[in-house]
């Protein structure tokens, strides 16, 4: 496990790349339809457009200056959501890894245009007591990433209205955890509404919880 905060060698790039093959594998992503980055220094790495995880190799890999300045380093282009990455990674100096998939329970709720309310006390490990929805625009669109900064303001993860989602970690293996841990509120508060009438934690539950998860969960590095 790499330790944050992270400096571009091939090692990096590899952990990355697995991070890729571990979502497939998990079942939270499909194809090459999601792309994930880390900080390294004051550029950010990330996966280039489509290539299959598979057949992708630490060289593929894309450096790009969070400073938005400056030319792109890789052999191929970076993935076409890098500009919400970038933004991110910007405005989240604590966070080292960005992790965007499309998993299905996650979509189905953002294509009904529904955040994840209280309706589990995991909520708080993305910062408050929802999981907000960010605004729809065309993938790969200064929009969307202006829509998904915005709806991370004071979270760790979101719903993209129409798309996906996205979690911001403090390691790539945190990043990976939140996504997955996404999922699964996402999953039971679709089945919860399949038998009933969720019950949704009140703020003071909420903010009770938040006091104790700080060290919560898969521990960084």
């Amino acid at each position: 496990m790499l330790r944050a905060p992270y400096k571009d060698t091939p090692e990096l790039r590899q952990a990355i790349i697995d991070t890729c093959k571990d979502m497939n594998t998990r079942g939270i992503n499909q194809g090459t339809s999601g792309n994930i980055s880390a900080r390294v220094g004051k550029r950010m790495i990330i996966t280039p457009s489509g290539i299959p995880y598979d057949s992708m190799t630490p060289d593929m890999l894309v450096s790009i200056s969070l400073k938005g300045k400056g030319k792109n380093k890789g052999p191929y282009p970076p993935s076409t959501e890098w500009q919400f990455h970038q933004a991110l990674l910007r405005s989240k100096p604590d966070m080292h890894a960005v992790v965007h998939a499309h998993p299905v329970h996650c979509t189905a709720l953002s294509i009904n245009r529904s955040e994840i309310p209280a309706c589990h006390y995991m909520i708080a490990i993305f910062g408050g007591n929802t999981v907000p929805l960010a605004d729809y625009a065309l993938f790969g669109s200064q929009d969307l990433a202006d829509h998904v900064t915005g709806a991370m303001a004071s979270r760790h993860g979101c719903l993209m209205a129409n798309h996906g989602a996205v979690v911001v970690g403090e390691t790539l293996e945190k990043a990976l955890w939140r996504m997955e841990e996404l999922e699964v509120l996402a999953r039971a508060f679709i089945v919860s509404q399949s038998i009933g009438t969720p019950h949704i934690l009140s703020r003071g539950e909420i903010d009770e919880v938040l006091g104790a998860v700080a060290n919560y969960g898969l521990k960084s590095s």
